[in-house]
């Protein structure tokens, strides 16, 4: 019998009908909002162009008339006019496939855990907050000059004791507010307020006696005494907002607990200066509207996603998700052989001068007890039983080098005459004789004279497949001299937490360098106390004296020495059992235009960015 249509079906199908055409119409009316707002971006963008270039016309005008210039001359921002630090970045937007737009996408192997100012304590951090807080000069990544960022002008007495900059006239902070020379004095008195969790900062700034602002536009840097990086140290300084921060100090604990507090002058900012969670499961910046500086930069949006194990990572950026990749040393070859990551990236290889070195960081006090690492035979005898150019033969496949010390073999602090102990487990068990390990038991487990045998814990980034390769290696090397060692996987953020409260007994990491490394955070006894950076709790009276003296000796040919000396020390005592240098095999998106090497490494992400993709091969378009 066949069924027909009555009235409640027609209803029913007509409502239905009624229903997709609404989820039809509001699909389109949300379509035409997201148009918009695409449109008005744009607009905006172009906006502030417009705003900057009639700013930079301006200031032209300005100059020509303090120096007499005829004004039917042109007017328009030629190179020799551009500030000197703007000058590359202004040179790649004349290439002829330049264009704006497109986003930078890489990612982080570990999850953040703080974003704000002095909280954050490690690399990656810094490396978003480059993009947000501005410096007064920066150095010139060829000749490795100074060159004028926020400062234009800056002078320095005879003496070296004080050093006067002249701030640029227009500078503003992301939110509109204009920065002056107040902020630049507020920065240093809000790092040296001792309610304000940021001990390695005021331990870096100490040497500074005052800061001052003469004029609006002038601030006075006074030292104490000399210090042989007085320039990079005031001229480097993050320009904080005065009028963002300063709440802060009437409740410190409200700063000290934050997690995305950040707000600066720079080409990208938060979205929401406040609102950045770990949470977030990565950093999105986005382009400063109000950017002050004469060249902007080209990407729309700078972001990272946290992508901790390794081999995820590496899918990632085989699919596309991420325009950079940090190789491990024994997928490179295969990676710049495969057909598919050839056509899509380029590989660079390279030792950076300044490349930083990894360690394993033996703690001489915990819960206020002397370790067994309190002793320097004890300390020695583990470089000894710790081949560490089998690490960098097998694990790192000939990409490293053995560190000997926080100094690059090529730096002047270096003493040639200072060589990386060798493998020799028969020394190592002779010094740990003499420290009073022998085994007792004939278990083949060396035990104290109480009986206790030799174990520990190596804590180490759970997230990095090598390290945990390498973990396993000094495990087995370690057994056969008879001591145990048992791998402790750690994520990231426990990590910082176990160096902030000394809980460990050893732990392998990485330090960053720099032209000229200074000790002084690292080894310094002073740097024990409030949560500062010498976390194994490493004193020794004379070297102290050795970096304080290197630190107020400005003339190099004086200081090297002394830093020799200091090397001497260290290498005597090994508070850290330097592993490796690496170098850095990195693969980048070919998209990625003006991607050079420099004399500090890549100048991708460098600011100002000097790095672009041509519209046609725009991925994240509007």
């Amino acid at each position: 019998m066949q069924r027909r249509l009555n009235g409640r079906d027609i209803l029913y199908f007509g409502g239905l009908t009624l229903v997709l055409i609404t989820i039809v119409l509001v699909m389109y009316m949300i379509d035409r909002q997201w148009q918009k707002m695409s449109r008005m971006e744009q607009l905006m963008r172009e906006q502030a162009g417009d705003i900057r270039e009639i700013t930079n016309q301006v200031r032209g005008l300005e100059r020509r008339i303090q120096q007499g210039v005829s004004l039917n001359q042109n007017v328009g921002l030629e190179q020799g006019e551009l500030p000197a630090a703007f000058q590359r970045a202004h040179a790649v937007t004349q290439q002829a496939d330049y264009s704006q737009g497109d986003w930078l996408v890489q990612a982080f192997g570990v999850n953040l855990k703080s974003l704000t100012p002095f909280i954050s304590q490690d690399v990656y951090s810094s490396q978003v907050q480059s993009y947000i807080l501005e410096t007064l000069l920066i150095r010139n990544p060829d000749s490795l000059e100074w060159q004028g960022l926020l400062a234009h002008d800056w002078h320095v007495s005879e003496d070296g004791l004080t050093f006067i900059f002249k701030l640029r006239e227009g500078l503003q902070f992301s939110d509109g507010a204009p920065l002056t020379a107040e902020d630049v004095v507020f920065t240093f008195e809000f790092i040296m307020t001792e309610a304000i969790q940021a001990p390695r900062e005021r331990a870096y700034y100490a040497k500074i006696e005052s800061v001052e602002a003469i004029d609006p536009l002038t601030v006075k840097f006074q030292f104490a005494e000399p210090y042989f990086n007085a320039l990079s140290l005031a001229g480097g300084m993050e320009i904080m907002p005065k009028h963002f921060y300063e709440p802060y100090l009437d409740d410190p604990n409200a700063f000290n607990q934050s997690k995305g507090l950040l707000l600066g002058s720079g080409p990208y900012r938060l979205e929401d200066p406040k609102g950045w969670a770990p949470d977030k499961g990565g950093v999105e910046l986005r382009r400063n509207p109000r950017y002050w500086g004469p060249v902007e930069p080209a990407f729309d949006r700078l972001i990272w996603r946290v992508i901790e194990n390794d081999s995820a990572r590496l899918t990632t950026f085989r699919n596309g998700e991420i325009d950079t990749y940090s190789s491990r040393p024994r997928e490179y070859k295969q990676l710049t052989e495969d057909k598919h990551i050839q056509g899509k990236a380029q590989h660079w290889e390279y030792m950076s001068p300044v490349a930083g070195y990894s360690y394993i960081g033996w703690n001489q006090l915990r819960n206020d007890q002397p370790t067994r690492f309190a002793q320097a035979e004890v300390r020695q005898a583990m470089t000894y039983l710790i081949d560490r150019q089998r690490i960098a033969d097998e694990i790192y496949l000939g990409y490293a080098e053995v560190a000997v010390s926080p100094f690059s073999a090529s730096s002047k602090q270096h003493d040639p005459a200072i060589r990386a102990r060798g493998y020799n487990q028969e020394k190592g068990i002779a010094l740990l004789a003499d420290a009073g390990y022998a085994d007792r038991d004939g278990d083949g487990v060396l035990e104290d004279s109480e009986g206790r045998p030799f174990e520990f814990e190596l804590v180490y980034f759970q997230g990095n497949e090598d390290t945990g390769r390498m973990a396993l290696f000094l495990k087995d090397m370690l057994a056969r001299a008879g001591i145990l060692l048992q791998p402790k996987p750690t994520e990231w953020s426990v990590m910082l937490d176990l160096m902030k409260k000394r809980d460990f007994d050893a732990i392998t990491l990485g330090w960053s360098s720099g032209l000229e490394t200074d000790l002084y955070q690292m080894f310094h006894s002073s740097q024990i106390a409030g949560g500062g950076n010498n976390f194994i709790n490493y004193s020794n009276p004379e070297l102290d004296r050795l970096i304080e003296e290197a630190r107020a000796t400005v003339d190099e040919d004086t200081r090297m020495p002394l830093w020799r000396q200091a090397e001497a020390h260290l290498f005597n005592d090994q508070p850290y059992t330097f592993l490796r240098r690496s170098k850095s095999l990195v693969f980048i998106d070919r998209r990625l235009q003006n991607v050079v090497n420099t004399k500090v490494g890549l100048n991708l992400g460098q600011v100002p960015l000097e790095n672009y993709v041509p519209a046609a091969e725009q991925r994240y378009t509007q």
